[in-house]
């Protein structure tokens, strides 16, 4: 398998936003709106479930600097942070990756779900979250 993304940052081909060992952050080919950045962890993980919390946690921190960042230099008024992780969730690349769009009142473009799942589950779903993290018990694939 040869990932898009761990072909930019061997190559080094990326529009680089930030890098380091362990997470950084470019500019995607086809932008939602100016100063659109992904921010990935620079070692390949496929996605959420597979990321260590520690590379997780270093992510996460590169993402909320990326977003105070488009909000200083692009004076946004907010940004949406958007991921998508295994088969079910349309991840589009195989490695862990966050969308940081810095969004603007009135600027036209919305990135928030219109529709609800058809999914159902029985019982009460926050109960069983609840019961799943409370327990320890954790899926694996």
């Amino acid at each position: 398998m040869d990932c898009i993304f761990c072909a930019l940052i061997r190559e080094g081909t990326a529009g680089w936003v930030a890098r380091g060992p362990v997470a950084c952050a470019f500019t995607p080919l086809n932008p939602m709106a100016p100063g659109h950045t992904l921010v990935v962890p620079t070692p390949h993980y496929p996605d959420v479930f597979a990321t260590p919390p520690e590379v997780l946690a270093e992510v996460m921190a590169l993402v909320q600097r990326v977003a105070e960042a488009a909000r200083t230099a692009l004076n946004a008024s907010g940004v949406n942070i958007l991921s998508a992780s295994g088969p079910g969730s349309e991840q589009s690349v195989p490695h862990l990756h966050f969308h940081v769009v810095p969004r603007w009142v009135d600027d036209g473009i919305s990135t928030w779900p219109t529709g609800r799942s058809v999914r159902h589950v029985a019982g009460d779903p926050g109960s069983r979250l609840a019961d799943v993290l409370t327990s320890g018990r954790h899926h694996k694939s």
